[in-house]
């Protein structure tokens, strides 16, 4: 693909140029629906036309989860041309455009679109006159494997992974040689080949995001055995961002696919070793200065800054149930197994909450990361949640206390108090959420209606499933009672 491919577009006359220059063939209309997951329709490149843009394209609304009830179901598709690319999965050369939700009556947008509340956020930055611009750089953790199987029925359950580059396949016989070199439980933390067998998978994927527009800095092993990856993008901006990480995720789970393997954004699909994390670096700025640094801060931090943290650690409860809103995201944050559970902040220490990295002493890098998030996320709701979060701790002066540069693990031992923690559940966040939510109406971004839709999906559709049926494991326990 030409470097032309990744340039930003700005009009829908600049799009149709592009497809035509682009010999693409087939347009495909992306959107997210209220749980994080990429929707999308297609329609042959002589259907697009710049009518297209202004007046929308219309779907089915009732069939998409947290959207409209049947009887509202029309609903419209506004591609944005900021986000036109060339589709780097499809054989058939594509055109690939993220849309916005609108209401087809009146072509406002659409409260529940995700979307659009994180375009909401950003605009709220701006009226707030603290800061002009967010930046935000998540690292998203995935795990590659072989094989998977599950299966849930009335009378059965049972779910089944597997890795050649698991460690339990150490001693496994089969029609082929077992050649060894395998990350053990925990090691994976960065053995070089043939220990770490997905080196040119994560570079192909690096380039292939590369040429969808999606910068990126670095790619590893991470920690867990069986494949556990992580690239890492470049920062962006908070809706620019949010796209990147929908790309990323796309990408990883089509070339995956292509390689005969499998990609999970799951925060615990293995137990007994690490999840999978999405640690989140969020900075400030104004007028192109950054708002985060002060070398006779801590750690390099501003006021601005340590007040940023103390909203942060004030609403995690509630923000825990949009950055790490599934019921699997509860099996990572246990207390007692290296876990970012405890509200508190640090420099340099992983146990914390919140982090401050210590790489560099360029005021322009200083930062904060936030460690509890996981990529089961939507991340315009998340971020977007997040900065409303920070801004609450810098318009109250919300202070986090003192930083926490000792073992938290060992609290009882160092003559440090037990730090508060995350809730241990996803309808502890929940409750959370419903009791702590006034920081997230704040300029309009989030809706009291999207609040209770999330809330009544999130209980209704994962929580009271799982409630319902009997774990595998309570065999084991209980079989003999």
């Amino acid at each position: 693909m030409s470097s032309t491919a990744v340039k930003t577009l700005t009009s829908a006359k600049e799009v149709i140029e592009f497809a035509q220059q682009s010999g693409v063939k087939i347009v495909d209309f992306k959107f997210v629906d209220l749980p994080g997951t990429w929707q999308h329709f297609s329609a042959t490149i002589e259907e697009l036309s710049e009518e297209v843009f202004s007046e929308g394209i219309g779907f089915d609304g009732s069939s998409i989860r947290g959207f409209q009830a049947i009887h509202e179901s029309d609903m419209l598709l506004m591609p944005d041309p900021a986000t036109a690319i060339v589709d780097p999965v499809c054989s058939v050369p594509t055109l690939s455009l993220v849309c916005n939700v609108a209401d087809p009556l009146t072509h406002a947008p659409y409260s529940r679109d995700p979307r659009f509340v994180a375009q909401k956020a950003e605009a709220y930055l701006k009226t707030t006159g603290i800061a002009d611009t967010s930046y935000w750089g998540p690292e998203a953790e995935f795990f590659i494997f072989d094989h998977v199987a599950f299966e849930q029925t009335q009378y059965s359950a049972f779910y089944s992974i597997d890795s050649d580059e698991g460690v339990w396949n150490s001693g496994a016989r089969s029609d082929k040689p077992n050649l060894g070199h395998r990350p053990r439980w925990k090691e994976g933390y960065f053995p070089v080949a043939p220990a770490d067998q997905l080196q040119d998978f994560r570079s192909e994927v690096v380039l292939k995001l590369r040429d969808a527009g999606v910068p990126v800095e670095v790619h590893h092993h991470e920690v867990a055995t069986a494949g556990q990856c992580e690239i890492d993008m470049r920062f962006g901006t908070l809706v620019h961002m949010a796209d990147n990480l929908m790309v990323y995720k796309y990408i990883i789970k089509n070339f995956a696919r292509a390689y005969g393997k499998t990609a999970t954004f799951m925060p615990k699909p293995l137990w007994g070793d690490n999840g999978s994390g999405m640690h989140v670096h969020q900075s400030l700025w104004k007028d192109g200065q950054t708002l985060m640094a002060d070398k006779e801060g801590y750690a390099g931090l501003s006021q601005l800054s340590k007040y940023y943290i103390g909203g942060l650690l004030k609403h995690a409860p509630a923000l825990l149930a949009l950055v790490a809103p599934t019921v699997n995201s509860y099996h990572r944050l246990v207390p007692g197994f290296e876990a970012p559970v405890n509200l508190v902040y640090s420099r340099r220490n992983r146990s914390a909450a919140c982090r401050i990295p210590m790489y560099s002493d360029n005021p322009k890098a200083k930062r904060i990361e936030f460690r509890c998030p996981d990529p089961s996320c939507n991340p315009y709701l998340a971020f977007a949640a997040m900065l409303l979060a920070g801004l609450d701790g810098i318009q109250n002066k919300i202070d986090p206390g003192y930083p926490s540069d000792y073992d938290l693990f060992e609290h009882s031992h160092n003559g440090h108090g037990k730090p508060k923690q995350v809730p241990g559940s996803l309808p502890e966040a929940l409750a959370a959420l419903e009791a702590d939510n006034a920081f997230l109406l704040a300029g309009g971004v989030f809706t009291e209606d999207l609040l209770t839709t999330w809330v009544d999906y999130k209980r209704s559709k994962e929580i009271d499933p799982m409630r319902l049926r009997p774990h595998p494991y309570e065999f084991y326990l209980y079989y003999d009672a």
